[in-house]
């Protein structure tokens, strides 16, 4: 298996605009013959995409349940994915709760689907979140140093050292 991380940015005029959705892509030791597995790790609402991140689209599944054919390749399964973010698919749901809301009460989805973008997947909070790591990486690397300053033995100490 190999282990990919991609960003997927979401399409303008839709709830998902100017998100950035981190998925992970595990690919079998069999691909082409075998589909990727690709799964959100950051939060999104959507019908067809579940809170574990999994992904309902038939793409993404061998045959007979699935359409993976060994043709297709990961980009025509990114924009497949782009498109299902578009365009969902209530009657296929994993969220059978967000489902209905988006046949029933589709503005209600929309506001929902906005604020969960914001709140999990804007570039606002992207910045903070780099910012407080590399903050933790300063103070890591900081910490390491002084570590490193309290232990070290300067040329004279060793040679007195020696001498002794």
């Amino acid at each position: 298996y190999c282990f990919v991380f991609k960003e997927i940015i979401g399409a303008a005029e839709t709830p998902y605009e100017k998100g950035i959705f981190d998925l992970e892509i595990i690919v079998p030791e069999r691909y082409p013959f075998e589909p990727p597995k690709i799964r959100f790790l950051t939060p999104i609402y959507h019908p067809n995409i579940d809170s574990a991140g999994r992904i309902c689209l038939d793409v993404l599944k061998l045959p007979p349940k699935g359409a993976w054919r060994p043709s297709l390749n990961i980009s025509t399964l990114l924009t497949s994915i782009q498109l299902l973010m578009a365009e969902p698919n209530p009657d296929d749901p994993l969220m059978a709760d967000i489902s209905s809301e988006y046949k029933y009460n589709k503005q209600l989805f929309l506001i929902n689907a906005k604020e969960w973008t914001e709140k999990y997947a804007s570039q606002q909070k992207r910045a903070l979140e780099e910012k407080t790591n590399q903050n933790e990486t300063k103070t890591t690397n900081e910490s390491v140093t002084q570590k490193r300053k309290g232990s070290t033995v300067s040329k004279k100490e060793k040679k007195s050292r020696l001498d002794s």
